[in-house]
Formats: structure tokens, sequence, C-alpha cells
């Protein structure tokens, strides 16, 4: 009588050509990348590598996937029925708030370090590689500082709060906090961007304010305090609403939270404002003015993000093509793999080396500085986010099932790849905020045609590319080509930092392929490039 063999034994249960479980990972020392354009912006390398290696780790990646699962749960009402409007959170979400909190992710551009806002900058994009969601109540926090200079009361009892570096997630009065977040709640149902149609009234209350009405989105909903705007009887205005008054709760009712595509970990919700006392911010029928700098300051996050999800994508997909083998060659010998891989890579590291040329911008202190970050974060936003989706579904198909698998972690960069493109201003806000800001400010002109000159002289192509701009757009364009004419400004200022700061293989291949038109409508194809060179950017190979 024969027997089967152990299924211990089966030989399709003998794994031998997939890649193991790859443990901690270490986010700088494995990103040859990030180390050239931080330097280059001035970022604090000690402290990247300490909080690379700790965001990276085993523990903190299973925090992202167990708080990805566990979606935040409303919960309105007390088993009395008395309201809680709180929101409940796995622990993982948690741990990785208090991570990025105690690293300074808020609070390094405040301190007073040299290049806070370029390592600030360098911690979205390591942290968006291992869980995104948790990026927005710390990127609100960074942000709401500058908004808050305009009313100094505000900034000394709230700031010192926002900076300190701790954090508690409990739902108690900011006073009996050694740390707080601020959240953002503007959108309303009437409109989205256009912020004129906001119906929140804002009714004086002695000094302070009580507001009234509905916001459709309010991000970070658990956060000790929102910046919001109102209608006051002089128009327009900023608030400050917290959450919570001494010993009470205040009048900020959660609806309902967003079943969103992504961003699974974080809750976005419907709130409702009644006879929540308020603080204005900054001058009354000053509101968009005053909440601006917080805006502005998102953007920057907005536009580092997608930079750290193409990172993470193609980090999955060169290690399973490293371990793959299929026709006796692994995948990334042969050379179509490769070729594909190497051209969706010079978007990522374009993606890196522009995001942090504007965050060193923010760092800087003169008017020429001021100008050209508020001009060139429009430009890293746009064209960062519309690049990451692409990328990431090339590395998807890199994995071919697999890559469509949740065990893997690309479907959920997939969902949230479209998403920083939307937050803090669409595509045509985007582009039409460039255009604003040329025309309002011919400073931030003069400083991104000195940027682009930089560059001159070394490739022929980027010198004619650069010529073809300037002769189509002698003058700015209408509304009709502003994506035409802030692609092309976004792509070109991308090049100009890739030729001044990385390899020839990545700043040659970059102009060769996004500025000369030798490249097709998908990846890959395009010749000429050096992927081995390219592809060496992603980090080197592991055991």
């Amino acid at each position: 009588m024969s027997h089967s063999p152990p299924r211990s034994e089966l030989q399709t249960h003998v794994v031998s050509n997939q890649p193991g479980a790859r443990g901690d990972l270490d986010l700088w020392t494995s990103d040859p990348a990030l180390q050239t354009h931080a330097a280059a912006a001035g970022a604090d390398a000690e402290h990247l590598a300490g909080y690379g290696r700790r965001i990276g780790t085993a523990a903190m990646q299973e925090a992202a996937r167990n708080a990805n699962r566990s979606k935040p749960e409303a919960m309105v009402f007390d088993l009395g029925g008395r309201r809680l409007d709180e929101v409940r959170y796995h622990p993982g979400y948690h741990a990785l708030l208090g991570a990025g909190i105690a690293a300074g992710y808020a609070a390094l551009p405040w301190e007073g370090a040299p290049g806070g806002h370029a390592t600030h900058a360098a911690m979205v994009y390591q942290t968006s590689q291992i869980e995104p969601g948790v990026c927005c109540p710390m990127t609100m926090t960074y942000a709401a500082v500058p908004a808050l200079q305009a009313s100094p009361s505000l900034f000394e009892a709230w700031v010192p709060k926002l900076t300190a570096r701790v954090y508690d997630g409990e739902a108690k009065p900011m006073a009996r906090k050694p740390g707080a977040t601020m959240g953002m709640a503007m959108t309303e149902k009437q409109g989205g961007s256009d912020l004129r149609g906001t119906t929140t009234t804002a009714t004086p209350d002695g000094e302070l304010f009580r507001l009234n009405g509905h916001k459709w989105f309010c991000s970070a909903p658990m956060s000790d305090g929102y910046l919001t705007l109102a209608q006051a009887p002089g128009g327009l205005s900023c608030y400050l609403v917290p959450r919570w008054l001494e010993g009470t709760r205040n009048g900020i009712e959660i609806q309902r939270l967003k079943d969103k595509l992504g961003n699974h970990a974080n809750a976005s919700a419907e709130i409702e404002y009644v006879e929540a006392l308020a603080y204005p911010v900054g001058e009354e029928g000053q509101g968009i003015a005053t909440i601006i700098d917080m805006v502005h300051h998102t953007r920057l996050d907005t536009a580092m993000a997608p930079a750290g999800l193409m990172r993470a994508a193609l980090d999955r997909a060169v290690q399973w093509s490293r371990h793959r083998t299929a026709f006796d060659a692994r995948l990334i010998d042969q050379p179509l793999m490769a070729r594909v891989l190497a051209d969706v890579a010079l978007d990522w590291e374009g993606a890196v080396a522009l995001g942090l040329r504007v965050a060193q911008a923010f760092d800087g202190q003169s008017a020429e500085d001021r100008a050209f970050a508020r001009l060139s974060v429009a430009l890293a936003k746009l064209l960062n986010n519309k690049l990451a989706p692409g990328v990431v579904v090339e590395a998807m198909e890199t994995l071919g099932g697999m890559g469509y698998v949740e065990d893997t972690g690309l479907p959920l960069i997939y969902r949230e790849a479209p998403l920083n493109s939307i937050w803090e201003g669409s595509g045509n806000v985007i582009c039409l905020d460039i255009l604003r800001t040329l025309r309002a400010a011919p400073l931030a002109g003069e400083v991104l045609g000195a940027e682009l000159g930089a560059a001159s002289g070394q490739y022929s192509a980027y010198d004619a590319a650069l010529r073809a701009h300037m002769d189509r757009f002698p003058k700015l364009p209408d509304a009709g080509e502003a994506r035409w004419y802030s692609a092309s400004l976004a792509t070109l200022l991308t090049a100009s930092v890739l030729i001044r700061q990385a390899p020839p293989a990545v700043s040659e291949g970059y102009v060769k392929t996004r500025l000369a038109g030798d490249r097709g409508r998908i990846a890959g194809a395009v010749s000429g490039l050096d992927d081995a060179a390219i592809l060496a950017r992603l980090g080197p190979e592991e055991p």
C-alpha cells in the first residue's frame, strides 16, 4: 500500500521563489536618494537616521497594519444616552502618532534648529512609507503654529502644547494635557475650495464667539482644537474652537465619519457646531488671509507624502524582483522589468528632490526664500501627486496577482495615492493659485527663473526645453492652459534640482525622458537609461 507524503514534504509547500519576511526596515540607510537630497536641503541626518530606524521596525509596521484594518469608530453617545462625540482608534494608531510626535514631527520646525522644515519634510516622507493616515493630525498640528501668530494670547497658550513632543490621546481639557494636537474644519456642503460660501455663523459672546453650523469635513476630529472659518458680523473670520472647555465639552457634535476610499487609520468627520465657544484668530473679516498660513504649511506635507508612497511601492516591487525568478532569471535581471522600474524610479527621486528643495525654502529667512516657498510648494504638490498613482500601479503590476493582495501593503498605498492631490486644493485650484502667485508676487517668478537658470549649460535637452517653455509662454497663460504651464514649470524645476544634486544617471535619464520627449505614454517605453545605476538609488540588495 502506498502512502502520500506529509504535507510538509510536498513540493508545492516548499517556498523558494518568493521573498522572505523582511523584519525591521531602516528607512535612512536603505535610501541613498533621501540621504543625498536631505543633505542638500540642510536636514538633520542624525535625527532622520534615528527616526528611520524607529518608525521602520517590525513592531511599527504591525501597528500600522492593525490601525488600517481596524477603522476608527464614532462614539456619539455613552450607554446612558449622553453625548460623547468621540472617535475610538486602534491602539496601533496611538502608538504611531505617539512615535511621530515624540520625534518632533510637529515641533522640529519651530524649535530653532537649522533645517527644521527640511527635517520635518523628510519625516513626512518616512512616515508615509509606514502609515500615511497618521500624518494628518501631526501635519495639522505642525501647520497651525504660524496661523496662531495672528493672536498672541492664543499663541502663548497653545503653541507650547502643540510643540511639546508629548502625545496624550485622552479626551480631556487641554489644560490637563502635557501636549496637544490641532485639527482643521473648513469645508462645507456649499463648497470646498470656494470658502466664500461658508454659512457657519459666529455670534459675539463678550470677547469670544458662539459658532453654529455644519462642517462637511473635519480633519482629525479628536484633536484638542480646530482652526475653522465662520461668518461674523464683519465678514468671514478665523476661529480656534477648543474641543473641551474647563470641566465640560464644547458644543461640537460628531454627525458621522466619512467612509473613505483609503486613509483608513485616520478619521474624517462631519461635525456640527452647536453654540460652540470659539476664540477669534486674527482680524474679523480676514479669515482666509489668517488661515492661509496653515494651508501653506500643510501643502508642504501634501507635496512630500506622495514621494514616500512612491518609495514604499517601489521598495516592495524591487524587493520582489530581486527575489523572484521567472524563465530561469531573476525578474530584476530581465531587461524589460529593470527598464520599467528604472523609468518610474525617476519620478520617485524627482519627487524626493523637489519636495526637499521646497522644504529648504521654508527654512529660509529672506524675502526671496518666502516667495519661492509660496510658489514652489504648489508646483511640487501638483506634479508629485499626479505622478504617484502611476508609479504605484506599476509597482503593483510587478508583483502580479500578489500586488492586488492586502498582505503586500500595495493596495493600501494605491488607495492613498490620489489623496494628497485632493487635500489642500486639488489640481485645478493649485494651477490657478500658481498663476495668482506669479501675478501678485513678481519676486516669486524672479527667484524661480534664477533656480531654473542655475542648471543651464549641462544638458542641451534641458536648455532647449527651458527655451521652449519661455517661447510658448512669454507671458502668463489664460486659465485654460494653466495645467500645461504649471506641469511644464514643475517638471523643469525638478530637472533643475536633479541636475545639481543627483548622480548623472538620474539627472541625465530624467532630462532625456521627461523633457526631450524620448518616452512613450506608458512606463518603460523609453531607451538609453542606466537601469542599474538608477535602481541602486532605491538601496542595496537585501540578503
